[in-house]
């Protein structure tokens, strides 16, 4: 697989569900405006990968919104099992915490085989956070809560709204969306 094809996979899944299905309202407008940067990596262990975690931060650290508003660093292959994958977002909490961006910057997960705690694996609300591959998503704290303010300020709404969207649509219908022609 290449990192072409890795781009083309994430591009694919933003534009079709992440945006299409409306499951972060905020993601269009920086989408559109370029400001959304997708890194995939090829580390091939967990130290190349935290290197690269740490420049990310630092690139959005030292670079102004309106550039870079938001990183979606992703890996194909580091992390096959969700579990691990899932494990590994402590590492990253105190990665965050390291370069003293606590409250500046949230990251958000997503994994192929993602499963919120208590469902089962087929549960198509688990889909929320599904991605093509494992991704860490970097988010400035203050573009977050600017979108939630735009957006009638209540973050709860918007992830039941989500869940409901995951309900009617089904597993199929997630799939045939994803579908590429």
């Amino acid at each position: 697989m290449t990192n072409e094809q890795v781009l083309a996979d994430t591009r694919h899944w933003i534009e079709k569900a992440v945006i299409g299905l409306n499951l972060c309202p905020f993601a269009r407008a920086v989408y559109v405006k370029n400001q959304v940067r997708i890194v995939v990596s090829s580390a091939r262990h967990l130290d190349a990968f935290l290197d690269e975690l740490d420049r990310e931060l630092d690139l959005l650290q030292g670079t102004p919104a309106e550039e870079v508003d938001t990183t979606l660093l992703v890996h194909p292959t580091l992390f096959p099992d969700f579990e691990v994958f899932n494990d590994f977002h402590s590492v990253v909490d105190d990665v965050v915490a390291e370069h003293g961006l606590d409250g500046v910057i949230q990251v958000a997960s997503f994994h192929p085989q993602f499963q919120f705690d208590g469902t089962t694996p087929d549960d198509v609300t688990n889909y929320t956070n599904r991605a093509p591959y494992p991704t860490l998503h970097l988010l400035r704290e203050d573009s977050v809560e600017r979108a939630i303010a735009s957006d009638a300020g209540d973050a709860e709404k918007i992830v039941e709204r989500n869940l409901q969207t995951l309900r009617d649509l089904g597993v199929a219908g997630w799939q045939a969306l994803l579908q590429k022609n």
